[in-house]
């Protein structure tokens, strides 16, 4: 997936906001683990590596200013954490989470949007947004 950092900079500009060190390292781990759906306590262990000196209110804090920016969104997977996701991707797309190890792994199809059409039209309605997630067990885990 592209991710465009110039576009991120120029949308905290727009907003007010400053793109300070510590905002562009939480962003940076996301962009670099973004098929890991990272919690902030993830998020926090990988960042205060290279910036041992920031607290987790930070990761919280900017994790809520990237939301309200619309540049990540907030995702829960009914296993006690929020997780976080790049917002780079205009096409939906579910997630099948194991029940044993607790992998997530994205489905890149989007099987819904006929469906979606067909509640818009019958029930006027203009849908801008579904989350489908698919419980079960991964390969590794069947065994």
């Amino acid at each position: 997936m592209d991710f465009n950092m110039d576009a991120v900079k120029e949308k905290f500009k727009k907003e007010g906001y400053k793109l300070t060190t510590q905002r562009r390292a939480i962003l940076d781990v996301i962009v670099e683990n973004q098929e890991k759906h990272l919690s902030p306590e993830e998020i926090y262990n990988i960042v205060k590596n290279n910036y041992p000196e920031i607290g987790i209110a930070t990761v919280y804090r900017t994790l809520q200013l990237l939301e309200k920016l619309n540049i990540v969104y907030k995702l829960n997977f009914d296993d006690g954490y929020n997780r976080y996701e790049l917002n780079i991707s205009s096409n939906n797309h579910h997630h099948l989470i194991c029940l044993k190890c607790g992998n997530i792994t994205e489905v890149k199809l989007d099987l819904l949007e006929k469906l979606e059409n067909e509640i818009e039209e019958e029930n006027d309605f203009k849908i801008v947004d579904h989350n489908v997630k698919f419980f079960g067990y991964c390969a590794d885990c069947q065994e």
